[in-house]
């Protein structure tokens, strides 16, 4: 820890799935790769308010739990939705949510990026960005974080635990990315040299009735155009809690408060889950080759409501 600490260009590897991925592409070249498999935070367990991942279970394991698939349906969905079978018996949770974006400007290092060089520009803006943001986007940045997992995390409350060099935190999930703003190369509030030990869920009846919806452009083996995470309370028919995630849309995984502020409250029927689908879109914005993602978000959104609050 220390090590990496001191070192701005050393880094952490465990299942290797992204970090190698840019080495090969140049993109990234540590000066050093600290290797962490060895480190004992691979169990996955319960307690009574919900389950603790170890950040170095891998992708497979979490995806196989049956108490997950129970208590937290739409984490398992987008974890079966990711990558390749092989890539999940490698890859890990903690380093899913800190995998870095798809962008095909960010992966070209003949490409002007202000995420890979600070300063340099941001050639999507004009350029082909048809798998771009529609919201939280900057004019330094307008990446999609790729993560399926990270989406459906925002359904649980989520709790991130970090070890540092002085000691433990706790950070709220949907306060772990940050959005680009004037410093895209900054993606996560971890301090130099913290390390991810563990993600806990919180259980609740909006994970118990969630629903993970993922739009791509093949069935398999692609990232999400659109992804939605839709997790409800109803009772008597009307909706008590809800929470709804956008993933494919922005920068980071995108917490819809707007839809949810839409849905609490009102009947679980079909022109609810409309109304709720507009306020998610109310504000993005296109860039030419992406202006579809509005539209698509919203019928996304809808569909995955219905589903989670069992009327599809």
């Amino acid at each position: 820890m220390a090590t990496v600490a001191a070192d701005p260009r050393a880094k952490y590897v465990a299942g290797g799935t992204n970090v190698v991925d840019l080495m090969k592409e140049y993109v990234e070249q540590p000066s050093l790769l600290v290797d962490i498999t060895a480190l004992p935070l691979r169990a996955i367990t319960h307690s009574s308010d919900g389950v603790r991942i170890g950040a170095l279970a891998t992708m497979s394991e979490v995806a196989d739990h049956p108490e997950l698939a129970a208590l937290f349906p739409a984490v398992v969905q987008a974890l079966l939705l990711s990558a390749s079978p092989q890539l999940r018996n490698m890859a890990t949770i903690g380093g899913n949510v800190m995998q870095r974006t798809r962008c095909a400007y960010f992966r070209d290092v003949s490409q002007p990026c202000n995420k890979r060089a600070p300063g340099s520009g941001c050639a999507a803006l004009r350029g082909v960005n048809r798998q771009h943001a529609v919201v939280g986007g900057s004019e330094q940045c307008i990446c999609t974080h790729p993560s399926d997992l990270a989406v459906a995390l925002l359904t649980t409350d989520a709790i991130v635990h970090v070890q540092g060099r002085t000691g433990e935190r706790r950070i709220p999930f949907d306060r772990f990315h940050v959005l680009p703003g004037a410093m895209p190369q900054r993606e996560t509030v971890l301090e130099r040299g913290e390390l991810i030990t563990a993600i806990q869920l919180l259980k609740s009846p909006v994970t118990k009735s969630s629903y993970y919806l993922k739009l791509r452009d093949r069935a398999s083996y692609e990232f999400a155009l659109v992804s939605v995470a839709a997790g409800l309370d109803v009772a008597g028919g009307t909706v008590r809690a809800a929470r709804v995630a956008l993933g494919g849309v922005a920068p980071t995984p995108w917490r819809s408060h707007e839809a949810e502020t839409a849905l609490v409250g009102q009947p679980a029927n079909a022109a609810t889950f409309a109304a709720a689908a507009q306020a998610a879109t109310r504000g993005m914005r296109g860039y030419g080759e992406n202006d579809f993602k509005v539209a698509l978000t919203r019928r996304a959104v809808a569909r995955a409501l219905a589903h989670a609050g069992g009327i599809a």
